[in-house]
């Protein structure tokens, strides 16, 4: 999040934390899927004083919750983070706020509920079958699984995991929404 947006969203919360919350995500990917499902799910977050905030990795949790929550601002607090980094989350969120935790990552969950052969054809249909092509030709990923090429695939370029974050979220169906994503949305 850019110190403009992040001035934003401390400018709403400071004005009326006790009608706020703040969703921490590890990433801008997970700030474009939660934001896309709600949209999806008829829901306006900013609008509802739902503020999704990506914090540049899991290890910055805690100026985070110092800065939103109960010795800061004091405003409802969420989360929702890869499997990897649950030990950060819990380490700041528990006690706190509800956290919920993605199977490997949110790129894992998104794949498995729309499959791999629809992300294959988001693919195409984004116009990146030469390079998902020439990236599972290489070497490294030849003998992993098409599951894994696609979940490593989202993360080689620059944009590219923001990108799918919105792209494999407006696809899904709203009635396979994976577990981490709908609990996360009932919560706030």
């Amino acid at each position: 999040m850019d110190e403009a947006s992040l001035a934003a969203v401390t400018e709403a919360v400071a004005a009326d934390p006790g009608s706020c919350a703040v969703v921490l995500v590890e990433g801008m990917s997970d700030q474009a899927a939660v934001q896309t499902l709600a949209e999806r799910s008829g829901r306006d977050l900013p609008a509802e004083g739902i503020f999704v905030v990506p914090m540049g990795g899991a290890t910055n949790i805690g100026h985070f919750v110092d800065l939103f929550g109960p010795a800061g601002f004091g405003v409802r607090l969420a989360g929702l983070c890869d499997q990897r980094e649950e030990h950060d989350f819990r380490r700041g969120l528990d006690r706190v706020a509800p956290y919920f935790v993605c199977v490997a990552d949110l790129e894992d969950e998104l794949i498995r509920a729309l499959g791999t052969s629809r992300v294959q054809a988001l693919i195409e249909a984004e116009g990146e079958s030469g390079p998902f092509r020439t990236f599972t030709r290489q070497p490294a990923h030849r003998g992993e699984d098409r599951h894994q090429q696609l979940r490593r695939f989202m993360g080689t370029r620059s944009g590219r995991k923001i990108r799918y974050g919105h792209v494999l979220a407006a696809a899904l169906d709203l009635t396979h929404v994976p577990g981490p994503l709908a609990d996360l949305l009932s919560a706030v």
